[in-house]
């Protein structure tokens, strides 16, 4: 049996059980959902979550899976990937030792901790980092070519 039949056959499982629960929230109305969620009963919608969990998780498996797998074939493609996670992982650590972390109040009363106010500015730093970088090549790219 080939693979593509068996996704298939997974997606149409997936998809049909993911359309019943849907149906069956649908049909139970908000106010009974509500209700039931307020004692506690959350037996109407946790199907349709349990089915989004296990379809995402086997969605990441596969990408993973078969990303990898193609990775690994060509030594090419693997050299460059090992590259760019190098850059991107040298990005982080400029933005994380750029990054200063100070204890935060949140609005529940809780406590932001020095560690993970920094973590936030870090991932705030390579998002900024990452996006000048995309506009910076697309700029080149379309001057370049432009040019020619």
């Amino acid at each position: 049996m080939n693979f593509q039949l068996i996704v298939k056959i997974l997606s149409a499982i997936l998809g049909l059980s993911g359309a019943i629960c849907l149906f069956i929230v649908m049909g139970s109305g908000d106010e009974l959902i509500k209700m039931n969620a307020s004692q506690g009963d959350y037996s109407v919608v946790s199907p349709l979550i349990s089915i989004a969990q296990v379809t995402l998780f086997l969605t990441v498996a596969v990408t993973l899976i078969f990303s990898l797998k193609a990775l690994f074939a060509n030594t090419e493609k693997l050299k460059k990937a090992v590259i760019f996670v190098g850059i991107f992982v040298f990005i982080v650590g400029v933005a994380y030792v750029s990054s200063s972390g100070v204890e935060t109040p949140l609005k529940d009363g809780k406590f932001l901790s020095e560690s993970g106010s920094r973590w936030v500015e870090t991932g705030i730093r390579t998002f900024y980092i990452l996006s000048i970088s995309a506009i910076l090549s697309m700029a080149f790219s379309g001057v370049k070519s432009l040019i020619k």
